[in-house]
């Protein structure tokens, strides 16, 4: 059973959280490609992109719920769920979902409201949001690399 739950816990992660992060690197980028030029507004392709981007992050949050339920149910079948390891990767999980969901998913609301209007988008809003995106990756790598290393760990990583 515990092979299981990991199995579906790592897949969950390159599932649910992949794309996210994939998707917000390249949503600031997308919106600078996106900013009014001439007056004349967006393509209309570009505003199709940063859309779709936006989509895809709010999308494989949701689904990102998962990584952390499977994570729960695998460390409580290998009786692992007080480790120091564990714990800071729970700790690293919350605050990167909190990232997410208060500066990372808010910013590019906003940032799809403006290029739909085509209204002039401040760069400096796209350089913060990449900030944050990169805050959020950071944090997700690092939880990866304690599920790999697990310091401390008696399961014989």
């Amino acid at each position: 059973m515990t092979k299981l739950l990991l199995s579906l816990h790592v897949l969950a992660a390159i599932v649910a959280v992949g794309p996210v992060t994939v998707a917000a690197s390249m949503f600031p980028p997308a919106v600078r490609r996106a900013l009014p030029v001439d007056g004349t507004g967006p393509a209309p392709r570009a505003a199709g992109t940063v859309e779709l981007l936006h989509r895809i992050c709010r999308v494989y949050a949701g689904l990102g719920v998962l990584v952390p339920a499977f994570g729960l149910a695998t460390a409580l079948a290998m009786g692992v769920l007080g480790d120091a390891w564990l714990v800071a990767s729970i700790t690293l999980t919350a605050v990167a979902a909190g990232v997410l969901l208060a500066f990372v998913l808010p910013r590019q609301e906003e940032l799809v409201g403006q290029v739909a209007e085509r209204t002039p988008v401040d760069r400096q809003a796209t350089v913060q949001l990449a900030m944050f995106t990169g805050v959020f990756n950071l944090l997700w790598a690092t939880v990866t690399v304690l599920m790999i290393v697990r310091p401390g760990s008696s399961t014989g990583a």
